[in-house]
């Protein structure tokens, strides 16, 4: 065995890289940076300006769920009441149903109506057909420019027992014996609103998965396609690897959103008939808050809402982070 010598422990250390030392930085450079970029950074500034002053001015608002606000008087006139407007939001029964359907077509909706889009889009990127995959992508994304008032008007006579063309085809088949009134079953609302949206949004979410799709190497389909990869097998191997980054922040974007999913076609499709399942909390704010005048009441709804909704991204973007490693903060 060779007994290594001074010298050539010099020799060793003398040929061993070393990491580069990173430079810290400074102001300076930090001007320099700002400097080389300014037509970026005027402009964002418009950008900027519309955050702050739809985003961050109205929260100046959540005082109110403070108060006993009265529209007609000042705002140092108004009487402060403390927590009394969240302690008469939870013991109220109303609240929680109107919880639990908000977080049921919520849930509904990210299950179905994220899955789907991704699905569409793989199977539309796997047409070879370069015309008829753009005629397709066209009609699928159309739907999303289409007002939820035409809609709810279009399912509506879709699901109608007086010529439905639902109720027509199942009688035809012989399915069923009578029409069946599908806007009057409570139990039913959350998969016709949840079927709807999927109709409706399914072409324009995909839109984003496609050009993730296009982002992919096509020398890794070409290289198993060589190697006798299947078509199904480049799919599970290439292209959802390759979009699952976008998968990832539109997941967790979505969680956050679970409770704020708007009140346009819950109050659009419901009626009467299906109001316990049918009410949302965006609609019950309208309803128990501003349209009786309890501003202060509807404001308080509107806060647990919203901070509801950051304590869900931050804990989804949190678990992501630990155990995808995919975090968009």
């Amino acid at each position: 065995m060779k007994t290594l010598t001074m010298d050539d422990n010099l020799q060793h250390e003398s040929v061993t890289p070393k990491a580069p030392k990173r430079k810290k930085k400074t102001k300076g450079d930090f001007w320099k940076s700002v400097g080389q970029q300014k037509y970026l950074y005027f402009m964002s500034i418009p950008f900027v300006i519309w955050l702050f002053v739809f985003s961050y001015v109205p929260l100046w608002g959540w005082t109110m769920a403070f108060q006993n606000y009265k529209p007609a008087k000042s705002f140092s006139n108004q009487k402060w009441v403390g927590l009394k407007n969240f302690v008469e939001l939870f013991q109220d029964e109303r609240f929680y149903l109107v919880l639990r359907n908000t977080l049921a077509m919520s849930i509904m909706g990210i299950v179905v109506g994220f899955i789907v889009p991704i699905v569409f889009a793989i199977l539309l990127n796997e047409l070879r057909s370069m015309k008829f995959k753009r005629t397709i992508q066209t009609v699928s994304y159309l739907p999303h420019f289409v007002s939820w008032v035409v809609v709810a008007g279009i399912i509506t006579k879709l699901l109608s027992i007086d010529g439905g063309i639902v109720n027509e085809i199942l009688l035809s088949l012989h399915i069923i014996d009578q029409p069946i009134q599908f806007m009057a079953k409570g139990n039913w609302f959350w998969g016709i609103v949840t079927a709807s949206d999927v109709w409706k949004e399914t072409g324009w979410n995909a839109i984003i998965y496609l050009a993730a799709i296009t982002g992919i190497d096509k020398e890794q389909y070409e290289a198993a396609r060589v190697d006798g990869a299947s078509r199904f097998r480049q799919i599970w191997n290439i292209t959802l690897p390759g979009i699952r980054p976008t998968i990832m922040v539109l997941l967790i974007l979505s969680i956050g959103h679970l409770t704020s999913i708007g009140f346009e076609k819950q109050m659009l499709l419901g009626n009467s008939l299906v109001t316990d399942y049918s009410e949302v909390l965006d609609l019950y704010a309208l309803k128990y808050g501003i349209q009786i005048n309890r501003f202060s009441y509807g404001t308080a709804i509107g806060m647990f809402n919203s901070i509801v909704s950051i304590i869900l991204l931050f804990t989804a973007n949190g678990l992501f982070k630990k155990f995808a490693k995919e975090s968009i903060m």
